[in-house]
């Protein structure tokens, strides 16, 4: 008889039983086995107690089935899912499926994949933790008390296809009110006056005739120029030579929210990706020592390293780097997040043995990327501070004084492990009192910058730092809004969309606990403190949930519905009544007046039948116009027998612009890729030229008499030249 060790998923179960040998037999649960049902609400609420309605998923009935028949023949049965509040949650249903005493099921948990790892934990198993279960059930019933019936109510005064959620919708709101204070913005004209003293010496104006000058105090371009006739009179010399030295910190080691931050900024990964990455090499991989898990947990919110780990760490770092590079005692780092799972540990490589340099010869490129990135950062985090010699020279006349720094690096430190772009900016030798020859005093035109929009790493960081979400979150609800079409993610910038604004606009208005990220948070503390034992998850549902639904009664009828409705003064070809055109998900469309009762929609080939597009190249059928997640698109009539398609500009003759191209002489034309719209010329590949703003006959560059193009530079219409970029 064998004893039965069950986890979450196949990779992993595939290499604990490579640890385990034939004792043991590993299945996977493929995740939640049982999950409140798609369709309803699944939650029973009487005398202000929930009980959840949970049932098993379609796609888990016959591995559940081969977990029971598992379970019938088991010695002892293990449960080994991960050791978050969702693995225990998940852990806790699956014994609710195999039936039993919650007690009779030893729990095991372990921070890495490796056969130390596992073989301690078997030995050291604990009981199910209801706790932190009871937490896991108040964030899922949460969730689908929002999300059920918030979604509803947008999808009945907003339109179908919407959705809320407790953190998707205060993330978003983030993501608004940035956009709002883009739009909002009104840039500012401020100069600043340098002065060129020496061929490698850049200076700024810092205080005039006694008056200290601050970013945006010359607005004024007659007050500057009249500053500039003063200096330029002016005889300089050195005041003042210091230097200081300081040391930048190590950074600590990885945690969820700050590896998707540097995965994103250094490697150009998105938080999914990422995660989806981790989650390989957290589950087992192929190693010079066989398979095995290569980085700790991926799901942390904590920055507690093992002390086996940290003096490991010191043997490398001296070994490899010398002691020079190795402090005197390892380096122990704390969350800034109170509510930190402090038992976990930080995400750091399971064996240092397993050199980047080894991994090349067993990992996929993306795969290694992101394990150097976990190794070198984790090495970093024991290694010495890098050490910097800040430089500043202050020159100076009667009437002003000009300011210079510089900075170079003293002793690279972790640079050494994790590399650097500081460039160091040395400053030219001179001694105080030294008179300075005046080459140019001159005035630089400068404009106040709108706030920058989101990226995906930089609204990670947000997000974590109002505590909005938990780090198994993150991704996940980027990921959601981004597939719900309320944001779109164009060159790493996060854009809202229309949808975006109705829903967060109707939210803060009616359900402002919602979209704040206060309350949000507050919540989150309280998930927390039910998994401590401090608060009971019954109660904290019923606090929400009481006030919570009394709004959304209310709003059924005090909520004005923000639908469109635009007769078409055509009849339904099913039920007699009107045809009114209306605003959905992917665009607008024209159904019957009479829904729900009649379901008729207008099929969109007949709505835009007017419209000659050609024939299908492939069976001789009209094409017709479609809409599509992406917008318009043309597509073969014969759908679904024929699936041809096209792209909506594919029908649209090229715009020829009037100017020739300047360097064949060949025609201009407007032209598309998924990049967006740009200028090229009509020979191409012949000739190459292209324009990513439109180009004009007239005037010429006066730098170098090249072809211009019109474009909106800081808020205002400027001329640039499409070869030099100079704009005049």
């Amino acid at each position: 008889m064998k004893n039965l060790v069950i986890v979450e998923s196949p990779a992993k179960a595939k290499t604990i039983k490579n640890f385990l040998g034939k004792d043991y037999e590993v299945i996977a649960s493929k995740g939640h086995i049982r999950d409140l049902p798609q369709k309803k609400f699944g939650i029973k609420i009487q005398d202000q107690h929930f009980t959840p309605e949970y049932v098993i998923s379609s796609d888990h009935k016959e591995i559940v089935a081969k977990i029971k028949e598992l379970a019938k023949k088991a010695k002892t049965i293990y449960i080994a899912t991960d050791e978050d509040r969702e693995g225990e949650a998940i852990g806790f249903h699956i014994t609710q499926a195999i039936g039993g005493d919650i007690s009779s099921f030893p729990r095991i948990v372990f921070h890495e994949i490796t056969k130390s790892a596992i073989m301690h934990a078997i030995s050291s198993p604990r009981n199910i933790d209801m706790d932190k279960v009871d937490a896991q059930q108040a964030r899922r019933l949460l969730d689908r008390i929002v999300g059920f019936k918030l979604s509803g109510l947008i999808a009945n005064k907003i339109q179908k296809g919407l959705s809320a959620g407790r953190v998707q919708s205060s993330t978003l709101k983030l993501v608004v009110d940035r956009e709002k204070e883009i739009q909002a913005f009104k840039p500012v004209q401020y100069f600043s006056i340098q002065g060129d003293f020496d061929p490698n010496l850049s200076t700024e104006l810092i205080s005039f005739q006694g008056q200290k000058l601050e970013k945006l105090s010359l607005q004024n371009k007659e007050q500057v120029q009249e500053m500039l006739d003063v200096l330029q009179k002016d005889s300089f010399s050195v005041q003042e030579i210091s230097k200081k030295t300081k040391k930048t910190p190590t950074p600590p080691p990885f945690m969820t929210s700050t590896l998707q931050q540097s995965a994103s900024t250094l490697l150009g990964f998105s938080p999914t990706k990422t995660m989806s990455i981790a989650q390989k090499l957290y589950e087992g991989v192929q190693t010079h020592q066989g398979v095995m898990g290569v980085i700790t947990y991926m799901r942390t919110d904590s920055l507690n390293i093992a002390k086996e780990a940290q003096e490991k760490a010191r043997e490398v770092l001296l070994q490899t780097y010398g002691e020079k590079f190795l402090p005197t005692k390892p380096k122990n780092y704390t969350s800034k997040n109170k509510s930190a799972q402090e038992a976990h540990e930080a995400i750091r490589p399971t064996d240092l043995s397993f050199t980047p340099q080894i991994a090349k010869e067993f990992l996929a490129q993306d795969e290694l990327k992101l394990y150097t990135l976990i190794y070198n950062r984790f090495l970093a985090s024991q290694s010495v501070e890098a050490e910097f010699e800040s430089q500043s020279i202050l020159i100076s006349s009667k009437n002003g004084i000009f300011k210079a720094s510089g900075s170079r690096l003293v002793f690279e430190g972790f640079y050494k492990i994790t590399g650097s772009d500081d460039k160091d900016k040395l400053l030219p030798a001179l001694k105080e009192g030294e008179n300075l020859t005046t080459q140019k005093i001159f005035s630089k035109e400068h404009f106040t910058e709108p706030p920058a929009r989101f990226n995906e790493a930089s609204l990670i960081k947000t997000m974590e730092s109002l505590g909005i979400g938990r780090p198994s979150t993150y991704a996940p609800t980027i990921s959601l809004l981004n597939n719900r079409d309320y944001i779109k993610i164009e060159k790493k910038q996060i854009f809202a969309q229309e949808n975006a604004f109705k829903v967060t606009e109707m939210l803060s208005k009616h359900f402002e606990e919602i979209v704040d990220s206060h309350f949000t948070a507050k919540l989150e503390e309280e998930l927390d403190e039910i998994a401590e034992k401090k608060q009971n998850w019954q109660e904290v549902l019923w606090r929400f949930y009481d006030p919570f639904i009394q709004k959304i009664t209310e709003g059924k009828t005090t909520i004005a519905s923000q639908k469109v409705l635009i007769p078409t003064g055509e009849q339904c070809p099913e039920c007699g009544s009107e045809l009114v055109k209306r605003s959905g998900r992917y665009g607008e469309f024209v159904s019957c007046s009479g829904y729900p009762k009649c379901k008729y929609i207008k099929p969109k080939e007949t709505q835009s039948q007017t419209e000659d597009l050609g024939k299908c190249e492939k069976c001789g059928l009209p094409m017709v116009k479609k809409v599509g997640r992406n917008g318009e698109f043309i597509a073969c009539s014969g759908y679904p027998n024929c699936k041809n398609t096209k792209s909506l500009q594919a029908t649209t003759p090229p715009k020829v612009l009037e100017v020739k191209c300047p360097e064949c002489g060949g025609d201009i034309t407007q032209k598309r890729s998924r990049m967006g719209a740009f200028f090229g010329c009509s020979n191409y590949p012949k000739c190459n030229f292209i324009s990513k703003f439109e180009p004009v006959t007239s005037p010429k560059c006066p730098e170098c008499g090249y072809m211009v193009a019109t474009r909106t530079y800081r808020g205002k219409e400027v001329l640039e030249c499409i070869k030099c970029k100079h704009r005049f």
